[in-house]
């Protein structure tokens, strides 16, 4: 049976949802500079105050939170979907159990789909659950459960508002890069067409499309730099949910779904460093070992 009894159900920041701080302050400057560059397009037609359009900007993220904005604008930008009626049954069958395991109520929160081929499933914003349909068309219901309720764990401990809000920032940042590359084409079309009639006016066409290839680079690097420290701090907040699954006493289930990924041969620790670098997740393996360890340990505690 769950123990959801012993567990406090309300939200709560712990260490994890801080350290998740981190890749924020490594996208900030970027997103600042965007900003600056949208704010001086915006001048040209409406005088407002820098510091004004850019806390209003800022801070207009925080309808990701609002579960109405999490179905229409969030679920699209991540590339998920509403469930179809057959996903939808089998997910709301599980969910159910684990919120009311925990008592929740499930419409707290918005369940969505990513079409994949891979046992997957992530949360964001403040209610957004989305998993993978390979895992609702092919987990048990126990074992379904236990992903569900990892997913919870992650909002329980606030991990997913940091992760929201970077989403949410590198918004202004694609945008700017994708008109930093259209420019970069335009002025290489250009240079190719007056480089006939005039060196100099090659050669400044050549400046300005290496200035603009450049900077654009320089900010999808920063989104990059910002995905690798969140990777590095979130292994930390998948053990902290894992650890809660097994407070919540979905820990069995949750195991015996990750040893689906074990058995497939990719619950591995990568050996490359680059790899490891961009994963976001610990290794299948090693959740396993510490899942059983750690429910070992709270058999010990209740048999005392």
């Amino acid at each position: 049976m769950p123990r959801s009894d012993r567990l406090s159900r309300q939200r709560r920041i712990d260490s994890h949802a801080v350290a998740a701080l981190a890749p924020l302050v490594a996208l900030f400057p970027a997103w600042l500079v965007a900003i600056a560059a949208l704010w001086w397009v915006v001048q040209l037609f409406v005088w407002t105050p820098f510091y004004l359009f850019a806390l209003v900007a800022f801070f207009a993220g925080g309808v990701l939170f609002l579960r109405p904005a999490q179905r229409l604008v969030l679920r699209k930008l991540l590339g998920a979907r509403a469930p179809t009626r057959t996903e939808r049954d089998a997910l709301h069958r599980a969910w159910n159990v684990v919120t009311q395991a925990n008592h929740i109520s499930p419409q707290q929160y918005v369940l969505a789909v990513a079409d994949s081929d891979e046992l997957n499933a992530f949360a964001t914003g403040g209610h957004l659950v989305v998993v993978s349909s390979w895992a609702i068309e092919n987990l048990s219901h126990d074992e379904l459960c236990g992903v569900l309720a990892h997913e919870l764990s992650h909002h329980i401990g606030m991990h997913t508002i940091a992760l929201t809000v970077g989403q949410w920032l590198t918004i202004p940042i694609i945008v700017l890069a994708r008109i930093g590359f259209l420019l970069q084409n335009i002025a290489h079309a250009a240079t190719d067409t007056f480089a006939k009639r005039s060196p100099w006016a090659a050669f400044a066409g050549r400046t300005l499309t290496g200035v603009l290839t450049i900077v654009s680079w320089l900010f999808l690097s920063m989104i990059t730099v910002s995905q690798i420290i969140g990777n590095a701090v979130g292994k930390g907040a998948e053990f902290k949910a894992d650890e809660t699954v097994v407070d919540m006493g979905f820990g069995r289930q949750l195991r015996n779904a990750l040893r689906i990924v074990v058995d497939s041969g990719n619950g591995a620790r990568q050996t490359h460093w680059r790899d490891r670098l961009v994963t976001a997740h610990p290794p299948a393996r090693t959740r396993v070992a510490r899942l059983e360890a750690h429910m070992r340990r709270t058999q010990r505690e209740q048999r005392r």
